[in-house]
């Protein structure tokens, strides 16, 4: 549930210079307790110092603190270890002490929720991660996972704190561990800010979602300069790591963002579809969308030539409640679509071939965006429905030699894998291993369900009359009529989903203008559904 935002208040300037403060065990003289604390709250809200505030606007940034009362409900976050300083006492750094140490963490609500967070202080020695800064970070992931609530990092960081040595290296270690251990047991969400290079990109990458700023955002492992002088290749920082670059490109980034506040809100949105953690269910949201809505209009949605595309998202907005959908990485992998969505209040993963892209092919890279996807909504208890219309797998040799097989098999393996509620509904293609792939009742799919206009089958039917009456083509005095004559008759006897239905593979043809009510009875009827997978220590998925 969301609230009214309200910009976040001007953040607190004392000093063009950063605070460089002693210990907080070390009183002025004379100085009243409560007029120390009072002091001390206020040098830590201070941060790196006004020009470094300045600075980062300047940059198009908030600060740490700006952005964590956007983030949450207000008046709701508590902060921690606001008086931590680093321990480094070499290089002069025991003379430059600053409250905090550059990262603000606590914890607060969102949509009356309890979650936690951390917000790296680019003011602060540039964000810089020390060993003191990273048991910050690793207290409040340690009560998330004890609490049983989402971990939001809002990262702006240059990285390891090099006057610190091994000490920031062991901290990154000790953070990236928590997220590997709390992994499908709370929600991660990542919000790159700013720079995120090295070793510290690695605890965004295992988090569950990465959400991206145009422009004042990148991630990379090795930057422009080192790139330039191992390889000669010139590239910006944008190029080789920006939003769009790992929002379209490498898949990294589930969501690129025009500005920070539209990033901090969607953060909102997302967990809106979330538990809190594995042992709780989607909470409910109530809606004015009737359950038993029927749309004329889908029933013309597919069209008649099984060549011409069509946008899939079409069919999942009419269908889902109040038309709102999430869409989850949509720059990446186009052909196939993943996202958030509900149906009678409650939340859904949706997965979809997309058609109008590639055909709704499966491919390398829409292989590994549907199964990550299908793994988490498993972990989360998030029902899963897929809609089908997938011609086959994408020829080719990039496809072949990139371990089409291979990636190809992560998306079998996940909607086999999977317990939760599982319906699918086949719109039109379905064919070949695809079609066992997309959630086929063969891999444990729970409800099964077609339009029409489904063609079920190995392949499509010009390509099998080539293969079944490749003799009688041969031999056939006038081979273009033909060939229309072996077309019409496999196309009656498979392109359909009705030899299918008779094999019990398909529960049920509906009438494309019931598909919501169709998929909310379903969902009712699979509301309770125990199912365990058998005992071992974790499966093996080909990774």
């Amino acid at each position: 549930m969301s609230h009214p935002r309200t910009e976040p208040p001007a953040a607190p300037v004392a000093s063009t210079s950063p605070p460089v403060v002693t210990a907080p065990s070390t009183p002025r003289t004379s100085e009243d307790p409560l007029a120390r604390l009072a002091r001390l709250e206020r040098e830590a809200e201070q941060g790196g110092g006004a020009a470094r505030i300045e600075r980062q606007h300047a940059a198009g940034k908030l600060t740490a603190r700006e952005r964590i009362q956007l983030l949450v409900d207000p008046g709701s976050f508590v902060e921690l270890d606001k008086f931590v300083t680093h321990r480094c006492i070499d290089f002069g750094m025991e003379q430059q002490k600053i409250l905090g140490d550059g990262v603000v963490t606590g914890h607060g609500l969102i949509g009356g929720r309890q979650v936690f967070v951390f917000a790296q202080d680019f003011t602060v020695f540039g964000g810089s991660l020390s060993g003191a800064y990273a048991s910050k970070i690793c207290k409040i992931m340690d009560l998330a996972m004890k609490v049983g609530a989402p971990v939001i990092g809002l990262n702006d960081s240059g990285g390891a704190r090099i006057q610190e040595g091994v000490e920031s290296l062991a901290g990154y270690a000790e953070i990236f561990t928590r997220n590997v251990l709390a992994s499908g047991v709370v929600p991660q969400i990542s919000a790159i800010l700013g720079p995120c290079a090295g070793g510290a990109v690695y605890s965004p990458a295992i988090t569950d979602f990465i959400l991206m700023v145009e422009g004042t955002s990148y991630m990379f492992i090795t930057g422009p300069e080192v790139i330039k002088a191992v390889t000669h290749a010139d590239v910006t920082k944008e190029a080789l790591g920006g939003a769009h670059t790992h929002a379209a490109r490498s898949g990294v980034a589930h969501f690129a963002l025009p500005d920070e506040a539209t990033a901090l809100e969607t953060i909102r949105e997302l967990l809106s579809y979330l538990p809190a953690n594995n042992q709780e269910d989607p909470p409910i949201v109530a809606t004015n969308d009737p359950p038993d809505r029927e749309d004329e209009r889908l029933d013309d949605v597919v069209p008649k030539d099984p060549s011409r595309p069509y946008d899939i998202t079409d069919v999942v907005k009419r269908v889902v409640d109040d038309g709102r959908f999430l869409e989850v990485q949509p720059e990446f992998a186009r052909n196939i679509v993943v996202g958030f969505a509900r149906l009678d209040g409650r939340s859904i993963g949706v997965v979809a071939n997309q058609p109008a892209v590639l055909a709704g092919c499966l491919d390398i890279d829409a292989s590994v965006k549907a199964a990550r996807f299908v793994r988490f909504c498993d972990c989360f208890h998030i029902p899963l429905v897929t809609f089908v219309d997938v011609p086959g797998f994408l020829p080719g040799l990039d496809q072949e030699y990139g371990g089409i097989i291979k990636h190809g098999a992560k998306l079998l393996y996940a909607f086999a894998e999977a317990t939760v509620p599982k319906v699918t509904l086949i719109t039109r293609k379905a064919y070949g291993g695809a079609y066992d792939v997309m959630a086929s009742k063969h891999i444990r799919a729970d409800v099964n369900l077609a339009y029409p206009t489904a063609e079920i089958a190995v392949m499509g039917s010009d390509a099998a009359v080539n293969i079944v009456f490749r003799g009688e083509l041969d031999r056939a005095t006038d081979q273009a009529a033909a060939r229309a004559r072996y077309v019409a008759e496999y196309r009656e006897k498979f392109a359909n989903p009705y030899k299918a239905a008779e094999l019990g593979y398909i529960d049920e043809i509906i009438l494309p203008r019931r598909t919501r009510w169709r998929l909310v009875q379903a969902l009712r009827m699979l509301r309770n559904k125990r199912q365990e997978n058998p005992p071992r220590k974790h499966g093996n998925i080909p990774l």
